[in-house]
């Protein structure tokens, strides 16, 4: 047993702090996610000489690279812990930010994209809720929801609005620097300081409950877990139908949020309107979030999972049809509710299904089949709007996909040994 000044010196339960800084960590993934690159791709299209396609596959082929690394990730997150998973990510995370203000040509950008997608979207993502996850079980939903919540109003929210006041001052150059030493001089020294691996190695219990030297050596433990092997975990078919379905909602999302700006501008609205559908997707989100999280504790994963893939289609048929600030509002409050919904079911399902003890590597294969989803999204998406002229006839066509999943989602219940 590991002896902490800080964990046991704590006043409340210490893993109300480890999901503190765990929702920083996820806030500060901001700069490798989508939501903030978008706000960048005009200015990568303009001041670099590149075609929207280019761009989009660029991003595309950057995307499903960092995907293949993530099994990686989650080997080292069980193998060494979560507190030097996350100090070594950000690190690389942050110089990946300063390096993005040295790009000038096509291959840079991709080199930028990558090492973003890989420890940012990837890498810090995985870490950071697979620590939240090692310290709660039976009030893991509702603190997740809580994490979600701040993701969104500092995250989705924050980010985007935060860089578009940044490019007119500095340019997207030294604001994306900036960004990286926003990681490496707050994130940073928090990881260091205050990020723990297990409950257990302190003697203490997930969710604050007695430790069993305190309740007796026969009496029952607080928690019944059932811990499932990656090889045990990838034979069930609801890790499958889990797995595609959080897919296919990163690689919708993906392409709806790179080509936001160009979407809006096709419907005559200004590139403003691209930030301002932010404000009901982020608010609606942190709701979601937060309420989901409480619900998930009592419903089945899959009733969110199958509402979210359902709201993911619904989003896709409106964007071609955004005319006015009242449907960009509906927009954005549908949009929200994907993104809320889908967080939840992330952020909880692994560890739900499978338990703790082999979670990095579970969680490593499942965010590898997630984000190869998301790295398919933006290229379909600029390239039909290139060769096409328009986003309509790509935007219905990927509906399909969601709303037959979100019908497929209800039949598959949570594993059970035989």
């Amino acid at each position: 047993m590991h002896s902490s000044r800080l964990v046991h010196g704590s006043p409340v339960y210490y893993g109300w702090i480890i999901m503190l800084v765990g929702a920083l960590g996820l806030i500060m993934t901001s700069p490798g996610q989508t939501y903030a690159i978008s706000i960048f791709i005009e200015h990568f299209i303009t001041d670099l000489g590149l075609s929207r396609s280019l761009v989009s596959t660029i991003y595309s082929a950057a995307s499903l690279l960092a995907s293949f690394t993530l099994g990686y990730f989650g080997r080292q997150v069980d193998r060494y812990g979560s507190r030097a998973t996350a100090i070594v990510t950000t690190v690389i995370f942050g110089l990946a930010c300063l390096f993005m203000g040295f790009v000038t040509n096509a291959w840079l950008l991709g080199l930028g994209f990558l090492a973003l997608r890989t420890f940012g979207l990837g890498g810090l993502t995985l870490v950071s809720t697979n620590v939240i996850n090692q310290w709660w079980v039976r009030q893991r939903g509702m603190v997740m929801g809580i994490a979600g919540l701040l993701m969104s109003v500092l995250g989705l929210a924050g980010f985007p609005n935060l860089i578009n006041w940044l490019i007119p001052i500095y340019g997207w150059q030294v604001t994306y620097m900036i960004l990286g030493l926003i990681l490496l001089v707050i994130m940073l020294p928090l990881a260091i300081i205050f990020l723990r691996d297990r409950p257990e190695q302190y003697g203490l219990q997930p969710d604050g409950d007695r430790p069993l030297a305190e309740t007796g050596s026969d009496s029952p433990s607080p928690l019944k877990e059932d811990h499932w092997t990656l090889s045990e975990a990838i034979r069930t078919t609801a890790f499958w139908v889990m797995a595609l379905g959080t897919a296919t909602i990163a690689m919708m999302s993906t392409g709806l949020f790179f080509h936001m700006v160009s979407i809006f501008a096709d419907n005559g609205l200004a590139s403003t309107a691209a930030a301002t559908v932010y404000v009901p997707v982020a608010l609606t989100t942190a709701i979601v979030t937060l309420s989901s999280g409480i619900l998930v504790d009592r419903l089945p994963v899959k009733i969110l999972l199958a509402g979210a893939l359902l709201c993911q289609a619904i989003s896709l048929v409106m964007a071609p049809y955004l005319y006015d600030i009242t449907l960009i509002w509906l927009y954005g409050v549908i949009l929200g509710t994907t993104f809320g919904l889908s967080r939840t079911v992330l952020n909880v399902v692994w560890a739900v299904y499978f338990g703790r003890r082999h979670l990095g590597s579970i969680t490593g294969v499942a965010s590898t089949i997630m984000v190869i989803g998301g790295s398919l999204g933006p290229m379909p998406f600029g390239i039909g709007r290139d060769f096409l002229g328009s986003y309509t006839l790509v935007l219905l066509g990927s509906a399909i996909l969601p709303m037959v999943l979100s019908v497929v989602t209800l039949f598959v219940d949570k594993p059970r040994r035989a």
